[in-house]
């Protein structure tokens, strides 16, 4: 059979129900013209639905224009734009070619459009706002919420605007819907195309052999000879913490901090244009800065909230800061001399002579004892010891590349919960970074059949090499933690509407779940539980957990500062009412000054690749970090009074917040779990800033 002949008789996969466990994407089976097809099929019977809807003779009611924007999923219903896009947007990102992303360029205007399209449809409006100013019965607090997002993501989206206001929105969101595409494609080429290809081995000095072994892999990967350091995670980190050669340091720093600074993969006027879109369409949805269009739907609620928060940890952490990297460079001068000038690429290299010395730990010690199945049977028995969910394996389930492990998740009860993917290692094209998302969302049909989640989790943590298994620091540990906290409030979202499940909640909330599991890094009774030597199975021994215990806040204050000064750059865009048109190297440094705390260089730029602002979603809501840092040392607390593993807590917090989703407020959901709002004192006495 030929090539033509196949195409005839292939069927695009997203147009068929499934025939794979759970219902599962049929990674193998799907072509990249496929894409294409589902994007516009998906997008014509949208249409048809919203016609179909704005044509109902009867009077609008919540069942027959609410239910119906958002679902009212019934046997074997999907939304087909969200099936395809859904597969597409965690492809680009965790799986990305040349072609694909050709293909990404040709559909973002369309699929920004037929958004558009639909929230700028007055006849639609019309009937939405019918049902929220006389609502045509008592809903209940689910649908009242879905009802009130429903109604005001119209507004939001231009619905009140005038055709002429209509149209600059449709165009400014046109254009940074794209724009928003090449600031992450640039990032990622930038990213990919540097290498330090080393030949003497003198050169690697300092470097452990976990470092040496994956540089080492990556040159056979290409054809060469020596040792090859990229910009991954991986392998970036450990050399600019362990290489005596500074000079290299120096290299491998300023490639990462210039990346996307000039030349084609430049992110200067990418950035620009960004920030000066989002101030027109919030200017002309009628707020002052795009900020205040953003905190709207937030926590913290307005700008000074977000401004107090952050100089308040300013005022606690800066002081304490300030005295760490002193003695950082009160050792880098111990080593090498009263004259020696401490640089930007020296702070790891002698933070982590200085860690050595007063806690005689470093991230290498303790590799051995993580290996990555033992961490993976560790935080998936920690999640069973919480809420009693279990994890299998299971081979059928197909996945989009050989690293991707997929798992069958049951809940303590047996009943299937969800499905979740893995991907844990770097590889060409792949962003950078570590994410949670979602191949398919949780509902409950208008039958009560609850349709369970599909979640990834998505890392890029040290890969195994010829000689050793994969073998993580504590760093990849919190990671994998962070991310799977994300993950669970994914799997155990229980609602009935999709766009209020799981994580669809507000972003300064949505940080909570992941780093509250960050906690368990650090807690003596988890460690022993799986931190076993990869080659001994020895068990981590109970000095080195002493040390880890009494190392967690080392360099805190500083690690705080440089969280708010993003948060303070992220302000300092998105608070603009003006034109924006300064050079961002000298607008960044402006912005973040005060909480700043080490030197800056003038050629480096963290913006041009900051993509959680400027591609992410956190635009105006980096601070969201901070502010659930603070949620979390509070919730976490709860169980440090009752036990880290009390199973009556862990119900407690998955009933009131993990499983709710958007469905309440967030504050109202925190209340319900702690009994109270939260504090800031929890996370002090966490970070040994405040005595008890």
């Amino acid at each position: 059979m030929d090539v033509n002949q196949e195409k005839e008789l292939h069927k695009n996969p997203f147009f068929l129900p499934y025939a794979t466990p759970h219902e599962t994407v049929p990674f193998g089976d799907i072509l990249l013209s496929d894409y294409e097809e589902a994007f516009i099929e998906g997008i014509r019977r949208d249409d048809e639905a919203v016609d179909k809807i704005v044509n109902n003779p009867e009077a609008p009611t919540f069942n027959n224009t609410i239910c119906p924007v958002d679902v009212s999923k019934g046997e074997h219903y999907y939304d087909l734009l969200d099936r395809v896009s859904n597969v597409f947007s965690c492809m680009l990102s965790a799986n990305t070619s040349e072609e694909f992303e050709a293909l990404a360029q040709k559909m973002t205007p369309l699929l920004t459009k037929h958004a558009n399209d639909v929230s700028l449809n007055p006849r639609l409006f019309a009937r939405v706002k019918a049902v929220h100013d006389h609502p045509d019965r008592e809903l209940n607090g689910e649908e009242q919420m879905l009802l009130d997002t429903s109604y005001d993501g119209f507004v939001r989206s231009g619905a009140l605007l005038d055709e002429a206001g209509k149209q600059k929105l449709r165009n400014l969101t046109e254009e940074a819907s794209l724009l928003a595409l090449q600031f992450s494609q640039n990032l990622l080429k930038a990213t990919k195309a540097f290498t330090l290809h080393i030949t003497d081995e003198a050169d690697l000095d300092g470097l452990p052999d976990t470092a040496r072994e994956t540089a080492r892999a990556a040159a056979q990967e290409q054809g060469l000879e020596g040792w090859l350091f990229t910009l991954d995670q991986p392998s970036y980190f450990p050399f600019m913490t362990y290489s005596t050669k500074r000079a290299l340091r120096k290299q491998m720093y300023m490639a990462h901090s210039t990346l996307c600074t000039s030349g084609s993969e430049s992110n200067m006027d990418v950035c620009t244009k960004l920030v000066n879109l989002r101030r027109e369409l919030a200017q002309l949805l009628g707020y002052r800065t795009y900020a205040d269009y953003v905190l709207k739907h937030r926590m913290a609620s307005s700008v000074a909230n977000v401004y107090k928060l952050l100089d308040d940890l300013i005022d606690a952490y800066k002081p304490t800061a300030l005295k760490e990297v002193d003695e950082v460079s009160k050792m880098a001068k111990k080593l090498e001399g009263d004259n020696f000038e401490m640089e930007p690429w020296d702070f790891s290299f002698y933070s982590q002579k200085l860690k050595k010395e007063r806690y005689n730990l470093d991230a290498e010690m303790l590799r051995p004892y993580f290996k990555i199945e033992n961490v993976i049977k560790g935080i998936f028995g920690l999640a069973n010891k919480l809420y009693g969910i279990t994890f299998k394996e299971n081979p059928d389930i197909p996945v989009y590349h050989p690293d991707v492990k997929a798992y069958e998740v049951n809940d303590e009860d047996g009943s299937f919960l969800a499905v979740l993917y893995a991907d844990f290692y770097p590889r060409k094209g792949k962003q950078n970074g570590a994410w949670m998302t979602e191949f398919k969302g949780q509902w409950i049909d208008y039958k009560g059949r609850n349709s369970r989640p599909h979640v990834s989790l998505v890392m890029n943590l040290t890969k195994p090499t010829p000689e050793k298994p994969a073998l993580l620091t504590l760093g990849e540990v919190e990671t994998f933690l962070h991310e799977f906290g994300h993950s669970l409030h994914g799997m155990f979202a229980n609602t009935r509407f999709e766009s209020l499940s799981g994580t669809n909640v507000w972003w300064d909330f949505v940080e909570l779940p992941s780093q509250f599991m960050e906690n368990y890094a650090v807690e003596r009774d988890f460690l022993r539980t799986f931190a076993f030597h990869y080659l001994s199975g020895e068990p981590l021994p109970d000095d080195l957990i002493d040390r880890i215990v009494k190392s967690r806040n080392f360099l805190v204050a500083y690690s705080c500062m440089r969280q708010v000064s993003f948060g303070l750059l992220d302000m300092a865009y998105y608070t603009l009412d003006k034109p924006f048109n300064e050079d961002i190297r000298q607008f960044e440094k402006k912005a973040w000054a005060p909480a700043i705390v080490t030197k800056q260089l003038p050629e480096t730029c963290m913006t041009v690749q900051f993509s959680h602002i400027m591609a992410g979603g956190y635009a105006a809501g980096y601070y969201s970090y901070k502010w659930a840092e603070v949620l979390d040392a509070d919730a976490f607390s709860v169980f440090k009074q009752n036990g880290i593993f009390d199973r009556t807590t862990a119900r407690r917090f998955r009933d009131c917040i993990l499983s709710k989703g958007g469905t309440e407020h967030p504050m109202t959901l925190y209340k319900r779990f702690r009994g109270q709002e939260p504090t800031i004192d929890a996370l002090l006495r966490r970070n040994g800033i405040k005595k008890d």
